[in-house]
């Protein structure tokens, strides 16, 4: 961490605060101190009465008890050339330079990505977070909102530890001195993972020390025995060492691939794993066990696995780790999965249910995602639903932005199926005519390396799809093309919505509308929590079906994912069927906002010229038809009704805005 001119506090070890490099004395107020750390590494504002919650919730008058301690706080840090507390109405805030306070700046080193950093900058934020447990010593039994909050981070920053000193390890040289104290380090932290101790196995036997090894192993099994863990992996690890080293193998230290019966059960084409604990209840008085907390996790998991995108350890396994009192990071390191979700929840006072979750990568410790949601308990089940929902949406979405990110970084001719399809929705996204080709190619390398794989072919139905509803393409043949590679995916399984959800779509170009609705409901019915079956739906109600369907539908679908690649589309579908329903202001406003997502393509900013048009706003619509000459000049009605399947109704309304824009 750098040293400031002025003030560098440190919260890695005992809490310590230092200006122009020489300690200060803490006020000796346990929770002034408490309070200090939790704003300076919280980075923003925070509200009177979660601070109160925090650390004053039993005495008459807690916000007199907080007032106290920001004096305090002031008169330790503030100095005439700035304010270090920063009070705004009902908000908290330390205004702190990042640099000084050393758990944020390894926390912003991480969000960069471990393997991103240099092997000087892992030994340094190697050596800063074996200072100690954050906050070393600053326990408050009678506060338990902050001793969970203490609790959490303590094991955020010692999987953080593990991720580093894994990553060390991988950078530094098979016959480096630095090597074995390096992977002892990362067994302290971390004494469960597997990987840790397959690679020290690995380096003794590289060494030709095998009695050493002989007693890690030894070591390994009580420790996991005690625990009623499986050690069999790391004795076959072992096994397999001993015969690289017998044969004079030369054994690079890389993560080794296990005998064929103890590779994870993860599927052949590499699926994301994934890892959901039950959510911690923080309400006062709430059972350990089997409360909403538990319910909200088993609901979780069972949503996710209906997606059918990712692998999703069971519940039982979850639960199990959970009553063994087993943190998220190590829970994820001991299955061996990518990513873990956990969370927590608190009925407030005033019948408010709060939930906070998080989506850590694994092995790098980087936090993916993490938010808060609530909303009222007027009726239980209606609010863990909502919530539920919006949960599974968003945890879906940020594996695959993560896993597609992943993807585009790799050589092309070294994917396997998984990344190869995460490759192809890159460029799919993007919805033009040259990444829809690149989008194609990669879904096909995917069905080529695992036909059984079916998200490539609906991807591969999609690219097709794209031709025939652009124009790309002769219609004809990309319709024939979109609709057979939906049903190859369908045979390859009928239970993933995506197949349905591209069988639907290929329907609707083949003017089979009833045929379409009926599997894109098949797809809903598979997952609720699929958004892009939910939007399709509305796609297709908008134009010839039920338009206040495909409003609700509509709506739905950016609830579940407010974020999505196809919001453009949510908002359009949304426009057309307003239009049908004579709402034309709020036509306009949906459309416009749908104009003006990034990747939005020229049919739908002439639906936005259309809504405008309706609605008397003609000085806009004028400017849209700007914009769509621009984009594409010979563009006119016919191109967006022969794109459309629209009814009169709405093919009169199409040619009524043409002529008074063009009037």
């Amino acid at each position: 961490m750098p040293a400031p001119e002025g003030l560098a506090l440190r919260l890695l070890g005992p809490l310590e605060l230092r200006v122009g490099g020489v300690p200060v004395q803490l006020p000796p107020s346990r929770k002034v101190r408490a309070l200090l750390a939790y704003l300076a590494l919280a980075g923003r504002p925070v509200s009177r009465s979660h601070l109160c919650e925090l650390l004053w919730d039993l005495p008459s008058d807690p916000r007199g008890e907080l007032r106290w301690a920001l004096s305090k706080l002031r008169a330790l840090l503030e100095r005439s050339d700035r304010a270090a507390v920063v009070t705004s109405g009902e908000t908290v805030a330390l205004q702190l330079p990042d640099g000084c306070v050393d758990a944020v700046a390894v926390t912003a080193a991480l969000q960069q990505g471990v393997a991103t950093l240099p092997g000087e900058r892992l030994h340094a934020l190697a050596q800063r977070l074996a200072a100690g447990d954050l906050l070393e010593g600053l326990d408050l039994p009678r506060s338990p909102v902050f001793t969970g909050w203490l609790v959490a981070e303590r094991r955020r920053f010692r999987s953080a530890h593990a991720a580093v000193l894994e990553q060390r390890a991988r950078l530094l040289p098979a016959d480096s001195e630095e090597l074995l104290p390096t992977l002892e380090r990362w067994l302290a932290a971390a004494p469960f993972d597997r990987q840790a101790h397959e690679r020290m196995l690995q380096a003794l036997a590289a060494r030709g020390r095998l009695r050493e090894g002989e007693e890690h192993l030894a070591a390994a099994a009580r420790q996991h025995e005690a625990e009623g863990r499986d050690w069999a992996p790391i004795g076959h690890a072992w096994r397999a060492a001993k015969a690289r080293h017998a044969a004079g193998a030369v054994q690079a230290i890389v993560p080794a691939p296990l005998p064929e019966a103890d590779v994870a059960p993860w599927p052949a084409d590499g699926r994301a794993s994934l890892a959901v604990m039950p959510f911690v209840d923080r309400t006062p008085g709430a059972a350990l066990r089997g409360g909403v907390g538990d319910g909200m996790a088993h609901d979780i998991i069972t949503r996710l696995a209906k997606l059918r995108s990712m692998f999703v350890i069971a519940e039982g396994t979850m639960f199990a780790l959970s009553e063994r009192r087993v943190a998220s990071e190590e829970a994820g390191r001991h299955l061996a999965v990518d990513y873990v979700a956990s969370g927590s929840l608190r009925r407030t006072p005033d019948a408010r249910l709060q939930v906070s979750v998080q989506l850590v990568e694994t092995r790098s410790g980087k936090i993916v995602w993490a938010e808060e949601f609530s909303g009222r308990l007027d009726d239980t089940f209606a609010v863990l639903d909502d919530i539920g929902n919006r949960i599974v949406t968003a945890i879906a979405q940020q594996v695959e932005v993560a896993e597609r990110n992943r993807a585009v970084l790799k050589n092309p001719n070294s994917l396997n199926a998984w990344e190869a399809h995460h490759r192809g929705l890159w460029h799919m996204v993007r919805f033009n005519r040259d990444d829809n080709e690149q989008a194609r190619q990669f879904f096909q390398t995917a069905v080529r390396l695992d036909p059984t794989f079916a998200r490539p072919h609906a991807g591969l139905s999609f690219t097709h799809w794209q031709d025939a509803f652009q124009g790309w393409r002769d219609p004809r043949s990309a319709t024939e093309q979109a609709y057979r590679a939906a049903a190859e995916g369908l045979m390859a399984d009928e239970s993933d919505p995506s197949s349905h959800w591209s069988l639907g779509r290929a329907m609707w170009l083949q003017d089979r509308p009833e045929d379409a609705l009926r599997e894109l409901q098949s797809a809903v019915e598979l997952s609720p929590n699929f958004a892009l079956g939910h939007y399709t739906i509305a796609f297709v109600h908008a134009q010839t079906g039920d338009a206040e369907i495909a409003v609700a539908e509509a709506d739905h679908a950016r609830a579940l994912s407010p974020m999505d690649p196809l919001l453009f589309g949510m908002l359009a579908s949304r426009a057309l069927a307003l239009v049908r329903l004579g709402r034309y202001e709020e036509a306009a406003d949906s459309a416009v906002r749908a104009a003006a997502r990034p990747n939005a393509h020229v049919h739908i900013q002439a639906i936005a010229q259309l809504c405008l048009a309706l609605a008397g706003k003609t000085a806009a619509a004028k400017e849209m038809a700007i914009a769509i000459r621009r984009a594409q000049p010979n563009y006119g009605v016919g191109d967006l009704l022969k794109a459309f399947k629209v009814g009169p109704e709405l093919q009169a309304l199409t040619h009524k805005a043409a002529r008074i824009v063009e009037g």
